[in-house]
């Protein structure tokens, strides 16, 4: 097939390399344009741009789609196929969804229509799922509702967060997004319709997704610590400061501490929550470096701080 690719961050690069690697012909990249990052704020390319480049790929970077008159005759003159979509960022616009042979199709990551939207792998976590996958479909005009090519379960580990969970979706999506356009080729599938009734939706993060209520329970608050990463992180106050936990486990266990205590304990620590605690591997105060909990336990003076407050 002649194929255009549009993604734009790491999650899509290894359904863009599997296809680099296929017997189908990759002939435009579109991802989103260079944004400034780091202490110097310099311009830095998408992973899927990088990735492009290497392989001398044509890239386009338009800041929108919508509106944008010279996208769409552009579009028609490659006379595509298909153009596969893995989280690019933005809606596709109606008069585009029609221009290739097969339409758009979208790696999606999740088992649609459960967790429709920006934020499936995150959401997951949050939601305590034990298991989540991924759906090859074929883009319509709404958020992630158009019938479905093939799907494909992923058990989530208990050690999983969003970045682990993230790296293996991402190799699923590929594999099958490679299956579904020999079938699609060769006329061998058809979309299945989703069932609107059973679809939930995946918002996108936002910051104050990430403080912890620390009178929850420690299951809840742990699936936030797994599911928040990398941004916005799950997060409390330690006096004036912000501190992030990156990692952590959890006991179930009753005591009569005020919730958020968070107390010295041998090397490390551990802070109590409704029926039972959390306990910190690795944390980050607000302007230094992550560092495990022992280190950072390490270096403070009080036995026992209450955070959030």
């Amino acid at each position: 097939m002649k194929l255009a690719f549009m993604g734009t961050p790491k999650f899509a690069l290894p359904t863009l390399k599997g296809l680099i690697e296929s017997r189908h012909s990759v002939r435009l990249v579109i991802t989103q344009p260079d944004k400034p990052k780091g202490r110097g704020m310099k311009l830095k390319p998408p992973p899927v741009k990088e990735e492009s480049l290497k392989h001398h790929i044509e890239v386009w970077q338009p800041e929108r789609l919508k509106g944008s008159a010279d996208l769409v005759p552009a579009l028609k003159k490659k006379r595509l196929d298909a153009v596969i979509v893995v989280a690019y960022g933005q809606i596709i616009p109606t008069e585009m969804l029609k221009i290739p042979k097969y339409g758009f199709i979208n790696v999606h990551a999740s088992r649609l229509p459960v967790l429709r939207g920006p934020a499936p792998i995150n959401w997951a976590l949050l939601s305590g799922y034990t298991s989540t996958g991924v759906s090859i479909m074929h883009l319509d005009e709404g958020l992630d509702t158009g019938p479905v090519y093939l799907d494909a379960e992923c058990l989530i580990r208990d050690d999983d967060d969003a970045l682990t969970l993230s790296e293996r979706l991402a190799v699923l999506g590929a594999q099958k997004l490679l299956e579904a356009l020999d079938l699609i080729e060769r006329e061998g599938i058809s979309p299945r319709p989703q069932d609107q009734a059973q679809a939930t939706y995946a918002p996108l993060l936002k910051r104050e997704d990430g403080v912890i209520d620390w009178a929850g329970d420690p299951v809840t608050i742990h699936n936030m610590i797994r599911g928040l990463l990398p941004w916005p992180c799950a997060f409390t106050r330690l006096g004036e400061k912000i501190l992030r936990i990156w990692k952590a486990a959890y006991i179930e266990e009753l005591h009569d501490l005020k919730a958020g205590t968070l107390i010295k304990e041998g090397r490390g620590l551990r802070i109590a929550c409704r029926g039972g605690f959390i306990i910190p591997e690795k944390v980050q105060l607000e302007g230094k470096q992550m560092i495990d909990a022992c280190a950072f336990a390490n270096g403070l003076r009080a036995e026992k701080v209450i955070l959030g407050e």
